[in-house]
């Protein structure tokens, strides 16, 4: 998925893994999520934010940023709360036309 790597439990997709090279600020995890659940994550994951890369309005999708003080941390965190069953993170992805 554009140059990065997609994470799926099922048919939910959870995450998305980043690395681009350079120090781009979307650089790191992505939750896959909805607004819903924007603050209720952020209690979780306070260096949470929106992914600049997708333009100036909020999305589901969410990124644990890699230069962040706690990124590894929060990453760990993310993954025990998907092996958890997490409602908050995953979604099922639309149909391709």
């Amino acid at each position: 998925m554009f140059g990065c790597l997609a994470v799926y439990v099922g048919p939910r997709i959870v995450l998305i893994l980043r690395d681009k090279p350079g120090k781009h600020p979307d650089n790191g995890v992505w939750l896959a999520t909805t607004r819903d659940h924007h603050a209720s994550l952020r209690g979780d994951f306070p260096s949470m934010r929106s992914i600049q890369v997708l333009g100036k309005n909020v999305t589901g999708w969410q990124v644990l940023p890699a230069d962040a003080a706690d990124f590894e941390e929060s990453a760990l965190r993310a993954c025990d709360l998907i092996a958890a069953k997490d409602r908050r993170i995953g979604k099922i992805p639309k149909k391709k036309r």
